[in-house]
């Protein structure tokens, strides 16, 4: 059976930046901790400068001190990088031509199982390998979901939220044809 997937020259660069990206743009960024001009007090020199045999010091709030601030403070990130969306189309096209041709990409015509049982989802998937698999459907229905609730290893999702790590990170992807008609005309729609 000839994909329907189209062949599209591998972009080592590209997918990089789109998974790099997406991976980024998923962190909070709000990590935060207190230099020494941060911390509260510390205005007042805590002994004068000289005779008493102690090391002299200008302030309490100094990084070596006790509630004094942290030599290199954590600061929050930069602000969430943007992709172009022809960048990011160009490079989900790149993923998919890449795993096409690895052969990790599956194609079916539709699941539908009869009632919401795990058995009954592995019986209907006992010849395919579903470890570290994604499973793309053009409409969730209740039984899929209930049927795959305790697998782990297998995660179930439509078109609209496939993203770069998901489709990299899988080891195989079963998708059904009318999901990949949508994910196809959104991402070549130039």
């Amino acid at each position: 059976m000839t994909s329907a997937i189209p062949k599209v020259e591998f972009n080592k660069d590209l997918v990089h930046q789109l998974i790099v990206t997406y991976q980024n743009n998923g962190r909070q960024w709000s990590k935060k901790t207190k230099n020494r001009s941060e911390v509260n007090g510390g205005g007042k020199k805590p002994w004068r400068q000289k005779g008493t045999g102690r090391a002299r010091a200008g302030t309490t709030r100094g990084p070596i001190w006790r509630g004094g601030g942290l030599t290199f403070s954590h600061q929050p990130g930069k602000a969430p990088a943007k992709l172009n969306k022809k960048m990011y189309r160009k490079g989900m096209m790149c993923l998919l031509s890449s795993l096409d041709s690895e052969k990790r990409i599956h194609m079916l015509d539709e699941i539908e199982l009869k009632d919401h049982k795990t058995k009954t989802f592995l019986e209907a998937f006992k010849d395919k390998d579903l470890k570290k698999s994604t499973i793309i459907v053009s409409e969730f229905s209740e039984n899929l979901i209930l049927a795959t609730n305790n697998l782990y290893y297998v995660c179930i999702v439509d078109p609209i939220m496939v993203d770069p790590v998901l489709l990299a990170d899988s080891k195989n992807i079963y998708i059904e044809k009318k999901a990949l008609e949508v994910m196809l005309q959104r991402y070549q729609n130039d």
